[in-house]
């Protein structure tokens, strides 16, 4: 959280600019323009579709570890949720364990999604791009990819649930919404410029001046990318509603409560082939056509990518992940001894 208020700088300086909440038409159009080049590149370099497979398993596997905490929770706590308005311990367990969840994702998405720079660095100064390669170039950055990925998650996560229907309505969803695309906005440059050899807050630096520099490019690009997650999300919206229409996994009424983690976990089919069409189609494009904005953006300002040919190891980003990953087996195995069960099962309003 430290590192998110000093990278947040991205946000506040581009949601100053004159408009910036005023998408701008053809969006669609000029991402569509760069399906070619992301294309061309997918055939030659055909690694970037494995790095994209392996992103949408991470996600998957991430998703579906967080649901097992949902099952974790009692009928009546649930129950006791949808009738009070005050908070319980449950709250804060499942927002430590949603938090660890996008972490754990966070490592790979942002090692893949910068392997994916990678073949694109590599791929314009003719050298040959094979997984190795890119792993090799991109492991010593694990540290600011990750902690790019895990707050950027973090911050994708909240605005998903934001977005959903609430028992009070939501607050201000404009503005929201208008700091949310602002964010996004600003951190367009960052993984191009994390992948060329940067820490994640020279980067933020980096990002704000290429999204002056390139504001109508970026902006439309943004644009069209996010208009068609918007239509994907909306068919796995769909879809959802046709499972549960279909197949009748979850009882009507107030029975439900007991089964909040079978509608999540089968909530996962519409979900994952969302993002599967996100990772597999819409995410390569994007990132491709960010770095090839990127780089012509560092060519205009005379300014060299200079790739090491034998970068240097880097292992204290996968020792912590690994430990990451350990903290979240023994909560798992140990839940019951550890007493997580029993902090899970205080209903709302009551006092553990």
């Amino acid at each position: 959280m430290g590192l998110l208020n000093k990278i947040d700088f991205v946000r506040d300086e581009i949601k100053d600019i004159p408009d910036v909440d005023k998408k701008p038409s053809g969006g669609i159009g000029s991402f569509g323009s760069r399906v070619g080049y992301a294309i061309s590149l997918g055939f030659k370099e055909k690694e970037i579709i494995f790095f994209g497979l392996l992103q949408w398993a991470s996600i998957g596997i991430g998703y579906l570890l967080w649901v097992q905490m949902l099952d974790w929770i009692p009928e009546e706590v649930w129950k006791s949720s949808a009738e009070s308005d005050e908070g319980s311990i449950a709250d804060w367990i499942l927002l430590a364990w949603s938090f660890v969840c996008v972490g754990v994702a966070a490592f790979p998405v942002g090692i893949l999604t910068g392997c994916m720079g990678a073949a694109h660095f590599l791929h314009k100064q003719g050298r040959e791009s094979t997984v190795a390669a890119c792993l090799q170039l991109v492991l010593p950055q694990s540290w600011p990819l990750w902690s790019f990925h895990w707050i950027d998650g973090w911050i994708t996560v909240n605005q998903i649930l934001a977005r959903l229907p609430k028992k009070n309505g939501r607050r201000n969803p404009v503005l929201s919404e208008a700091l949310y695309y602002a964010w996004k906005l600003g951190v367009s440059g960052v993984l191009p410029s994390i992948v060329t050899g940067n820490n994640i807050i020279k980067s933020g630096k980096n990002s704000v001046i290429f999204v002056k520099d390139n504001f109508l490019e970026v902006a439309k690009l943004r644009a069209g990318y996010s208009a068609l997650c918007w239509i994907v999300g909306i068919g796995a919206y769909i879809g959802a509603i046709l499972l549960f229409k279909v197949v009748d996994f979850v009882p009507k009424g107030d029975e439900i409560y007991g089964h909040i983690y079978t509608f999540y976990f089968w909530a996962a089919v519409p979900i994952l082939i969302a993002v599967a069409i996100i990772m597999l189609l819409l995410r390569p494009i994007y990132v491709l056509a960010l770095c090839h904005l990127y780089s012509d953006h560092l060519n205009e300002k005379g300014e060299a990518v200079d790739l090491p040919d034998n970068p240097p190891k880097s292992i204290s980003a996968i020792v912590a992940f690994g430990c990451l990953c350990v903290i979240l087996a023994v909560v798992y195995l140990y839940r019951i001894e550890l007493g997580v069960v029993e902090m899970l099962s205080v209903p709302y309003g009551q006092e553990y």
